[in-house]
């Protein structure tokens, strides 16, 4: 009966994901339907297990009429282990709030850009860059050939406008092609990290993104050369507009994408701080 409730539990607790919209800080939703499927298998699960127990008990019942009685091997220990395992995720996921990624995780684990793939790292255990790269996810050739594709568009663009929507394939765009932006005009949004290494006037415009789920998260944006005077603490949410430039930083000892700032407006915290890459 309790592995039932338990299975009633995460089908529960999954439907309660989506219809909170929490479930958007765990997954792409382009992979809702992965997690929709999961919430129906476990209710169906749910089901066959009650059945399972009642037909179990109504045999036990009539073996016992029948003067048949069977002692089981006491494995109640192994049985405390296992539904303690299955219970604590239901218990933590109900209980405790979803937390929102902001600055502080950024000054606890930094960011850098992504190390090159073809060195052997595992793309699907990659978090924490300065710039979004997905090409682990893609042949070589066929990642290149995306790349091209969605960089002449974006190159006909000016201002080039960045949503949520477009917000991690622009910046990859960009990352990987920087010369072909210089002089282009950017406008986009994201909260403030003072990086303590950067000229006064210079920070950082992040948002966490995320590719496919939060194991793969992140933390993406460009270094921004505010105008003289603006300050701002961090975690202020900006949308700001301004000419692309390249700008040399000292702990990647590397030029990199940077936005000369020529209008900048605090606005709210949105409703969705992530955003997510759309193929």
């Amino acid at each position: 009966m309790l592995r039932a409730f338990i299975l009633f539990g995460f089908g529960f607790y999954l439907m309660y994901l989506h219809i909170s919209g929490n479930i958007s800080q765990y997954i792409n939703m382009k992979y809702s339907y992965l997690s929709l499927s999961a919430m129906v298998a476990a209710f169906f699960l749910a089901i066959i297990q009650l059945i399972m127990v009642f037909r179990d008990e109504d045999q036990a019942a009539h073996h016992e009429h029948m003067g048949h009685v069977h002692e089981g091997e006491n494995t109640w220990w192994k049985k405390i282990l296992v539904y303690s395992l299955l219970i604590y995720p239901l218990i933590a996921g109900f209980l405790f709030p979803v937390a929102t990624l902001d600055s502080t995780i950024v000054s606890a684990k930094g960011f850098h850009f992504p190390k090159n793939n073809a060195a052997g790292d595992d793309p699907y255990a990659m978090n924490q860059f300065l710039r979004p790269d997905t090409s682990g996810y893609f042949g070589a050739s066929d990642y290149q050939k995306m790349m091209e594709k969605e960089r002449k568009s974006l190159d006909k663009e000016n201002p080039i406008i960045v949503t949520d929507d477009n917000y991690l394939l622009t910046m990859e765009i960009i990352y990987n092609y920087p010369g072909d932006f210089i002089g282009k005009q950017i406008q986009f949004t994201g909260f403030v990290y003072n990086d303590t290494v950067t000229d006064v006037n210079n920070v950082f415009l992040f948002r966490f993104g995320i590719i496919h789920c939060v194991a793969d998260s992140g933390v993406y944006g460009m270094l921004t050369n505010m105008p003289e005077g603006a300050k701002f603490d961090n975690d202020t949410w900006l949308k700001v507009t301004g000419t692309i430039e390249q700008e040399y930083y000292a702990p990647f000892k590397m030029n990199i994408p940077a936005v000369k700032v020529d209008h900048y407006e605090k606005i709210s915290k949105p409703k969705d701080v992530y955003v997510y890459r759309t193929y």
